[in-house]
């Protein structure tokens, strides 16, 4: 035995609770609700931050940074599931999801914002002990270390397939789009990679928040007295909030009197309202009008005619938003549930029939980035017969020298040139009008006589559009 004698032992560190972040759990738990209920961000996240404003302590800077970290992450996931994939010693589909999402939130602090790397390697690991436990949080930290120690330049470098091997493969990884997405897009761009590198960056920018000033309601000189409020670009009606702000505290829009409305579907809409018919203009149809943003548009055009509009949604819950959006309107209109497909009104009853059929969603990455990751290409054949269907009602229910407009907010070919060609197969009496002239100022529209719109180009979600006329 030994005579020498013992160390005295180090004293334990006490145990030292973890910091709590509203902000950071506040866009942990929005994320995990996009996750496990497949909800939007745009409608969890709304209830969250005036939930912590009502609670106090939640500034206006903190529901920036929240809300940046949520949509960030979400529209980066791709890249970031790749560069964490190069981090970690098992297949990502062994990590567990909120463990995921603790990390992309980190990777995007680190690799997508102007954070300092050890105050998003705190923060992230501090976030981590609180939702998820000390234990993991360690695996956490150990993670971030690694990816904190390169830019995101570096890290594409690296997991990305150089772009001479696989041009789609590198594309998905480099702008965070899934590889058959990549693929579908560059096909109706039909261009070289500029223009669709151009578009997946426009994809994942913020976009500015549109407002819609509602005709004989609201005019946009009221709406131009917002802060950082700005003229549209293309529609008359359209007055753009160029540093973002909450458009329910804009006064014309929480009295419904204006609405947010993404300069597209304005557009959309007002071209159907445009476009030359035969004979009388009485009657006009909004075939899917939830949740009502054109049929108000279009409720409001139609009342300076003196013409009505019947607004019908297939979903009751639907119907009733459409009714809130037209609810002052200043002529007659009519809203109803009914099935597009299986209509309530005879045959050729109207004038001028819109059908803005459900879609994949492609062309609203900017404003529901989670979408990008929950489609897969066998939703195209779920949507198809139903966009066949609606279009087939829309012409069977407009009257002869009537026009109807085929919208969708889906650039993807199997979703707007192939349903129209079907149709106008099977319908010998209908032909196509030039779109383009209606949409005036509005910059390349393409070889016509349909429309697509383009985020990189137009500053717009990918609204495609296509006016027929039944010749009879």
């Amino acid at each position: 035995m030994s005579d020498q004698p013992r160390r005295p032992r180090r004293p334990a560190k006490p145990y030292r609770r973890p910091e709590k972040d509203p902000v950071r759990i506040l866009a942990f738990e929005a994320l995990r609700a996009v996750d496990e209920r497949d909800a939007y961000a745009n409608l969890v996240l709304p209830p969250l931050l005036r939930k912590a404003r009502e609670n106090g302590g939640f500034e206006a800077r903190d529901a920036a940074l929240a809300t940046e970290l949520v949509y960030g992450t979400l529209r980066r996931q791709g890249t970031y599931d790749a560069i964490v994939a190069a981090c970690v010693d098992r297949p990502l589909r062994e990590v567990d999801p909120p463990v995921l999402d603790v990390l992309n939130l980190g990777a995007h602090q680190l690799l997508g914002t102007r954070i300092p790397a050890h105050a998003a390697v705190s923060a992230t690991v501090e976030l981590a002990r609180v939702v998820l436990g000390d234990g993991r949080a360690k695996f956490v930290n150990a993670v971030l270390r690694r990816i904190a120690q390169d830019d995101l330049d570096g890290w594409l470098e690296r997991v990305a397939p150089p772009y001479d091997e696989d041009p789609e493969d590198h594309l998905a990884v480099v702008h965070s789009h899934p590889r058959w997405v990549v693929s579908a897009l560059w096909d109706s761009l039909g261009g070289g990679r500029a223009g669709v590198e151009e578009l997946l960056r426009a994809d994942n920018e913020r976009p500015e928040v549109t407002l819609v000033a509602r005709p004989g309601r609201a005019t946009t000189t009221e709406l131009l007295e917002e802060e950082a409020a700005v003229a549209g670009r293309w529609s008359p009606y359209a007055v753009r909030l160029t540093e973002g702000g909450e458009p329910g505290a804009v006064t014309a829009v929480a009295q419904g009197r204006a609405g947010v409305q993404d300069e597209g579907s304005q557009l959309v809409a007002l071209a159907l309202a445009n476009a030359p018919v035969e004979g009388p203009d009485r009657m006009w149809l909004d075939g899917c009008a939830g949740p009502g943003g054109k049929a108000a548009l279009l409720g409001a055009l139609a009342a300076e005619r003196g013409a009505v509009l019947l607004a019908s949604e297939k979903q009751p819950h639907r119907a009733g938003l459409v009714a809130k959006a037209l609810a002052g309107n200043p002529g007659p209109y009519q809203v109803v549930a009914a099935d597009g497909t299986r209509p309530a009104w005879r045959p050729g009853s109207f004038d001028r029939v819109l059908v803005d059929v459900p879609c994949t969603g492609l062309g609203a990455l900017r404003r529901r980035p989670e979408a990008r990751w929950r489609r897969r290409p066998e939703d195209l054949d779920g949507f198809a017969p139903l966009q066949r269907g609606l279009l087939r009602t829309a012409l069977e229910s407009v009257r002869v020298g009537g026009v109807v407009g085929y919208a969708t907010c889906s650039p993807h070919l199997a979703e707007t040139r192939a349903v129209v060609a079907d149709l106008l197969k099977q319908f010998p009496d209908a032909d196509l009008l030039d779109a383009r002239p209606l949409l005036p100022g509005v910059p390349e529209l393409g070889e016509g006589p349909d429309v697509q719109l383009w985020p990189h180009l137009h500053g717009t979600d990918a609204m495609y559009l296509a006016l027929i006329r039944r010749t009879g």
